[in-house]
């Protein structure tokens, strides 16, 4: 598979499981997890912050942040549709690059000052192992929060091999006698 098919189908993913990780989160009684609820979204935020930095990157725009996370907390419908409009962002602009776009070695600046130097594979790259490992944390804050008795909590199943199943139903019928 060259890069751009697996970019898109991992963009795919990657908007599948932010989408249900804020659902996860929006399951959170506020009252009885304030801590995991607020945690949550400052993490699924600082996502949303680090893909709108690289989304600028890519296009070669100043970064609308300067810093790694905002200051006020957004409130997760705002979060949930931030996401959405982002992640559709990233899967209408891979269609637009060439091989030798990918390849190309970008400038920026890091919200510290500090140099930075990319290829747009590995901006690519970045945002999407970026937003795996904390949707790793929220995770952990859900089970956290599951664990404690009268919670209802439907946990994601944030993993590329459940997505790719969902996504493509007939792959389940491959190696299955007929």
């Amino acid at each position: 598979m060259s890069a751009l098919p697996l970019y898109a189908q991992m963009f795919r993913y990657q908007a599948w499981a932010n989408a249900d990780m804020l659902r996860a989160l929006g399951e959170l009684e506020p009252a009885l997890h304030p801590d995991q609820r607020h945690l949550g979204i400052r993490l699924m935020n600082h996502c949303l912050v680090i893909n709108q930095i690289f989304q600028a990157h890519l296009q070669r725009q100043p970064s609308p942040h300067s810093a790694v996370n905002t200051k006020d907390t957004p409130a997760l419908d705002a979060l949930r549709a931030a996401h959405a409009t982002l992640d559709q962002w990233y899967l209408d602009y891979l269609p637009s690059l060439s091989a030798e776009a990918l390849a190309e070695m970008l400038p920026f600046r890091f919200t510290d000052g500090e140099a930075g130097y990319m290829s747009r594979n590995e901006m690519l790259a970045h945002v999407v192992t970026h937003n795996t490992y904390h949707r790793g944390e929220v995770g952990m804050l859900l089970k956290q929060a599951s664990a404690v008795p009268g919670t209802t909590l439907t946990m994601p199943w944030d993993t590329y091999a459940v997505f790719l199943h969902q996504d493509e139903p007939a792959r389940r019928q491959q190696g299955q006698p007929g």
